[in-house]
């Protein structure tokens, strides 16, 4: 006896996808670059690809920081003018808390910190996202990858260096015995990062001449 073949036969290379992976309602961009990598065979470049979702998820971070560093600078500069009698924080470390008057110039120095801090990441992020958009069009070892990445890791020393200073600021000057400076050796860590970071620029750099010479050759 002769079997029939289905009547709807899946074409060859093609998977069968979960009902969840194909909305029936017209999806929005960021909810199909999402989809797309899970739907598709694993790919780490181009369209529909993980870097796509990555792509997507830094743009949500970005824009959040964005938000988060404008409310801080509105906050210093609202500071200038807010009245601060009798005001008092606590401030609280391993050995215990202490209470300090809110000063002016502590207020000003705290906000400035904070959104150095968020404005500092937030470049960075800028920087990925754009690093991650040319992973996305396929084009990896793009110029431009290695000026970002020197401004990623620049920017990351740049941070680490200001907190380290800000932190032994504060156990120095505003919170003496409350607060510890950090140590030298808490900084092997990010400058490890940042290290990494530069070493990740220089193969990017020599992946694009490589790239270069081969279309140069062709």
């Amino acid at each position: 006896m002769r079997l029939l073949p289905p009547r709807h036969p899946l074409k060859r290379g093609e998977a069968l996808s979960p009902k969840w992976l194909t909305p029936k309602w017209p999806a929005p961009r960021w909810l199909r670059a999402m989809i797309a990598p899970l739907k598709a065979p694993f790919r780490a470049l181009g369209p529909g690809s993980v870097s796509s979702v990555l792509k997507v998820a830094l743009d949500v971070a970005y824009i959040l920081l964005w938000l988060i560093t404008g409310l801080l600078l509105l906050l210093l500069v609202a500071a200038v003018f807010i009245p601060l009698d009798n005001v008092n924080i606590t401030v609280s470390g391993e050995s215990g808390g202490r209470q300090l008057p809110l000063t002016r110039m502590l207020l000003l120095f705290g906000l400035g910190a904070a959104t150095a801090y968020f404005g500092g990441f937030m470049l960075i992020l800028r920087s990925l996202r754009r690093i991650f958009r040319t992973l996305t069009m396929g084009d990896p070892f793009h110029p431009d990858n290695v000026r970002r990445l020197r401004q990623i890791g620049l920017t990351l020393a740049v941070v680490t260096g200001g907190v380290w200073l800000a932190q032994g600021f504060v156990a120095a000057r505003l919170a003496p015995g409350v607060m510890d400076p950090q140590g030298l050796g808490e900084l092997l860590t990010p400058i490890f990062s940042v290290l990494i970071v530069f070493v990740l620029a220089e193969v990017f750099r020599e992946g694009a001449r490589l790239r270069r010479e081969s279309e140069l050759t062709i």
